[in-house]
Parts: structure tokens; C-alpha cells; sequence
């Protein structure tokens, strides 16, 4: 009825078809939006992982897309060479950062961010006012945050001369 050749050929194809089928699943349809690959962008990126990053940001929804978007522009406006380039992104990206923060005034992570930006901003752009609200935000909020945005806070503090590692210490 079945000749042994016939059934070897039938079993060679179907492990053929499902390994195929087993490497396409495998395959990553879409890489996703992750806090910690987002601050080590914000911290040293390059231009290229900073439109990567922003690509990244479709994923997101609406409402929390912007505050990460505005921070990233106005990380892309540093990059820029011509000022007036660096003027346009750091004016967008800052829109972007405010209204995201009108929306939710209540998301410390924005305000890390905005906290930040605005300790690292050029005079010229009068980027400075709510450097001690943030402060005050941060540290106050700082348990309630993921783990990868209290890395990232705990990493910024080697950089910061208004946020210290001692302002997270566990309190008594």
C-alpha cells in the first residue's frame, strides 16, 4: 500500500513545512516601545536611535505618546547642527511636553523628564521655571514609579545638580 520511500518523502516535507513555519513565527513582527531602551536614548543617543525611538512612539497611545515625543525632540534639538533647526525641535518638542503635562499634571515621569530637560536647556530658550516644582514631584513620587524610570532617575542624579541619590534614600 505505502511504500517506505514515499512515507520518508511525506515526513521529510511536513518537517520541513513545520520548521519553516516554526522560524516565521519566531520571526519579531514589530519591535515595541520600552522605558528602559527610551532613557538610554535620551541619555546618549545618536540622531539615528532617536528617530527610531520616535517611530517607536506609534505604538503608545495618544495621551501618554506625547510627553516621551516632546522629550525626544528637544533631545534630537541638541543634536542638530544648524540653530535654526535646533530652535524648531526644542520649540515642538516643548509644546509636545507641556500639553502632555496639562493633560496629566500628575505623571511624575514627565515631570522627570521635563526636570531634565530643563536643568540641561540653553538660557536663551527660558526653559527653567519648574526645575524645584519637578524636584519636589520627583522625589516625592519616586516609590510609585516603574523600576526602569527609578533607574533612570537614580542614573540622571550623576548628572543633576538639583537631584542627588541621598534625596532617595529610604526615609525613617
Amino acid at each position: 500500500m505505502f511504500d517506505t520511500r514515499s512515507m520518508k518523502r511525506t515526513l521529510c516535507f511536513l518537517l520541513f513545512c513545520c520548521f519553516n513555519i516554526g522560524l516565521i513565527t519566531a520571526m519579531p513582527i514589530q519591535e515595541k516601545f520600552g522605558k528602559a531602551a527610551f532613557y538610554q536614548v535620551m541619555k546618549s543617543g545618536t540622531l539615528a536611535e532617536i528617530e527610531n525611538e520616535l517611530g517607536l512612539l506609534n505604538t503608545l497611545p495618544a495621551k501618554e505618546r506625547d510627553g516621551y515625543e516632546g522629550a525626544l525632540l528637544m533631545k534630537k534639538a541638541d543634536l542638530m547642527k544648524k540653530p535654526k533647526d535646533r530652535l524648531k525641535y526644542f520649540k515642538e518638542g516643548r509644546i509636545k511636553l507641556e500639553t502632555a503635562l496639562l493633560a496629566d499634571n500628575e505623571n511624575t515621569e514627565f515631570h522627570f523628564l521635563r526636570l531634565a530637560i530643563e536643568e540641561h536647556a540653553p538660557k536663551i530658550v527660558k526653559y527653567k521655571a519648574d526645575i524645584t516644582k519637578d524636584k519636589d514631584l520627583v522625589i516625592k513620587n519616586f516609590n510609585n514609579q516603574s523600576a526602569a524610570v527609578q533607574h533612570a532617575i537614580l542614573d540622571y542624579c550623576s548628572n543633576s545638580k538639583v537631584l542627588h541619590r541621598e534625596d532617595f534614600s529610604p526615609r525613617s
